[in-house]
Protein backbone atom coordinates (compact mmCIF):
# COMPACT_ATOMS: atom_id res chain seq x y z
CA UNK A 1 0.00 0.00 0.00
CA UNK A 2 1.38 3.51 -0.92
CA UNK A 3 1.14 6.50 1.33
CA UNK A 4 0.37 9.05 -0.59
CA UNK A 5 1.17 12.56 0.20
CA UNK A 6 -0.27 14.64 -2.68
CA UNK A 7 1.25 17.67 -4.12
CA UNK A 8 -1.20 19.04 -6.40
CA UNK A 9 -0.19 21.54 -8.75
CA UNK A 10 -1.17 23.53 -11.89
CA UNK A 11 1.25 22.86 -14.91
CA UNK A 12 2.34 25.67 -17.08
CA UNK A 13 0.50 26.02 -20.40
CA UNK A 14 3.16 23.69 -22.34
CA UNK A 15 2.35 24.74 -26.24
CA UNK A 16 0.31 27.26 -27.44
CA UNK A 17 -3.29 25.52 -28.47
CA UNK A 18 -2.05 22.60 -25.11
CA UNK A 19 -4.34 22.36 -22.26
CA UNK A 20 -3.27 22.66 -19.70
CA UNK A 21 -2.70 19.90 -17.02
CA UNK A 22 -4.78 19.40 -13.89
CA UNK A 23 -2.93 17.68 -11.65
CA UNK A 24 0.33 16.02 -10.44
CA UNK A 25 -0.05 14.03 -7.51
CA UNK A 26 3.56 12.83 -6.24
CA UNK A 27 3.98 10.32 -3.19
CA UNK A 28 6.26 7.83 -1.58
CA UNK A 29 6.52 3.65 -1.45
CA UNK A 30 5.64 2.92 2.15
CA UNK A 31 9.30 2.13 2.34
CA UNK A 32 10.80 5.13 1.67
CA UNK A 33 8.85 7.07 3.29
CA UNK A 34 10.24 5.18 6.19
CA UNK A 35 12.99 6.22 5.05
CA UNK A 36 12.65 9.47 5.42
CA UNK A 37 11.02 9.28 8.86
CA UNK A 38 13.62 7.69 10.02
CA UNK A 39 16.90 8.82 8.33
CA UNK A 40 16.94 11.16 5.42
CA UNK A 41 14.20 13.92 6.55
CA UNK A 42 11.03 14.48 5.70
CA UNK A 43 11.74 18.00 4.42
CA UNK A 44 14.41 15.76 1.59
CA UNK A 45 10.96 14.65 0.06
CA UNK A 46 9.51 17.94 -0.15
CA UNK A 47 13.09 18.77 -2.13
CA UNK A 48 12.46 15.77 -4.45
CA UNK A 49 8.90 16.56 -4.83
CA UNK A 50 10.12 19.61 -6.09
CA UNK A 51 12.59 18.12 -8.55
CA UNK A 52 10.20 15.70 -10.24
CA UNK A 53 7.59 18.56 -10.74
CA UNK A 54 10.49 21.08 -12.32
CA UNK A 55 11.36 17.98 -14.19
CA UNK A 56 8.47 16.48 -16.08
CA UNK A 57 7.41 20.69 -16.32
CA UNK A 58 10.68 20.93 -18.30
CA UNK A 59 10.58 17.62 -20.16
CA UNK A 60 6.31 17.96 -20.82
CA UNK A 61 7.05 21.77 -22.50
CA UNK A 62 9.87 20.84 -24.07
CA UNK A 63 7.96 17.62 -26.07
CA UNK A 64 4.22 19.42 -26.33
CA UNK A 65 2.79 16.62 -24.52
CA UNK A 66 0.44 16.90 -21.62
CA UNK A 67 -1.46 14.54 -19.27
CA UNK A 68 -4.92 15.47 -17.25
CA UNK A 69 -3.81 13.67 -14.47
CA UNK A 70 0.12 12.14 -13.33
CA UNK A 71 0.31 9.75 -10.39
CA UNK A 72 4.02 9.59 -9.99
CA UNK A 73 5.51 7.84 -6.81
CA UNK A 74 9.04 8.49 -5.36
CA UNK A 75 9.88 4.49 -4.72
CA UNK A 76 13.24 5.21 -3.66
CA UNK A 77 16.17 7.45 -3.62
CA UNK A 78 19.65 7.53 -2.35
CA UNK A 79 21.67 11.07 -1.78
CA UNK A 80 25.61 11.42 -2.80
CA UNK A 81 25.71 13.50 0.08
CA UNK A 82 24.56 13.24 3.93
CA UNK A 83 21.44 15.23 3.98
CA UNK A 84 20.88 18.00 7.25
CA UNK A 85 18.84 15.11 9.49
CA UNK A 86 21.96 12.64 9.04
CA UNK A 87 23.63 14.78 9.24
CA UNK A 88 22.73 16.07 12.60
CA UNK A 89 21.92 12.24 13.99
CA UNK A 90 25.54 11.05 12.80
CA UNK A 91 28.25 13.48 14.10
CA UNK A 92 31.15 11.63 12.67
CA UNK A 93 29.60 12.25 8.88
CA UNK A 94 31.26 14.97 7.07
CA UNK A 95 29.36 16.81 4.19
CA UNK A 96 32.30 18.04 2.75
CA UNK A 97 34.24 14.20 2.36
CA UNK A 98 31.19 11.85 2.61
CA UNK A 99 30.13 10.65 -0.39
CA UNK A 100 28.22 7.72 -1.64
CA UNK A 101 26.37 6.51 -4.76
CA UNK A 102 23.09 7.69 -5.13
CA UNK A 103 19.93 8.12 -7.68
CA UNK A 104 16.36 7.51 -7.66
CA UNK A 105 14.02 4.94 -8.27
CA UNK A 106 9.91 5.92 -10.05
CA UNK A 107 6.79 4.80 -10.69
CA UNK A 108 4.28 7.13 -13.11
CA UNK A 109 0.68 6.51 -14.59
CA UNK A 110 -0.24 9.46 -16.72
CA UNK A 111 -4.09 9.54 -17.31
CA UNK A 112 -6.52 11.84 -19.82
CA UNK A 113 -9.79 13.80 -19.08
CA UNK A 114 -11.73 10.99 -18.89
CA UNK A 115 -9.83 8.70 -16.37
CA UNK A 116 -8.04 6.38 -18.99
CA UNK A 117 -4.30 5.47 -18.36
CA UNK A 118 -2.34 7.32 -21.54
CA UNK A 119 0.87 5.51 -20.39
CA UNK A 120 2.94 3.98 -17.53
CA UNK A 121 6.72 4.35 -16.83
CA UNK A 122 8.92 2.70 -14.10
CA UNK A 123 11.82 4.63 -14.17
CA UNK A 124 15.12 3.87 -11.71
CA UNK A 125 18.66 4.88 -12.38
CA UNK A 126 21.64 4.81 -9.96
CA UNK A 127 25.27 5.94 -9.89
CA UNK A 128 27.45 2.59 -10.11
CA UNK A 129 30.92 3.97 -9.60
CA UNK A 130 31.78 5.90 -6.98
CA UNK A 131 34.21 8.28 -8.88
CA UNK A 132 31.73 9.74 -10.79
CA UNK A 133 30.50 11.11 -7.31
CA UNK A 134 33.08 13.63 -6.45
CA UNK A 135 32.43 17.36 -6.48
CA UNK A 136 28.09 16.12 -6.03
CA UNK A 137 26.03 18.02 -3.84
CA UNK A 138 22.89 15.93 -1.69
CA UNK A 139 20.68 15.27 -4.86
CA UNK A 140 23.01 15.45 -7.32
CA UNK A 141 22.68 11.54 -8.90
CA UNK A 142 18.96 11.51 -8.25
CA UNK A 143 18.46 14.55 -9.72
CA UNK A 144 19.84 13.20 -13.29
CA UNK A 145 17.24 9.92 -12.30
CA UNK A 146 14.39 12.32 -12.29
CA UNK A 147 15.60 14.30 -15.46
CA UNK A 148 15.74 10.98 -16.99
CA UNK A 149 12.51 9.80 -15.28
CA UNK A 150 10.61 12.95 -16.92
CA UNK A 151 12.05 12.46 -20.32
CA UNK A 152 11.16 9.03 -21.03
CA UNK A 153 7.08 10.24 -18.92
CA UNK A 154 7.03 12.91 -21.65
CA UNK A 155 8.29 10.47 -24.30
CA UNK A 156 5.95 8.03 -23.86
CA UNK A 157 3.28 10.50 -23.91
CA UNK A 158 4.53 11.81 -27.22
CA UNK A 159 3.66 8.30 -28.86
CA UNK A 160 0.09 8.76 -27.96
Amino acid sequence: MIKQSILTLGLLALAAGTAQAATISIGYSESFQEKLEDDLGEREGERLKEYVTQSLERAFEKRGVDAARLDVTIEDAKPNRPTFEQLSQRPGLDFGRSISIGGADFTAVAYDEAGNVLAEVDYDWFENDLRDVIGSGTWSDARRATRQFANRMAKSLDTQ
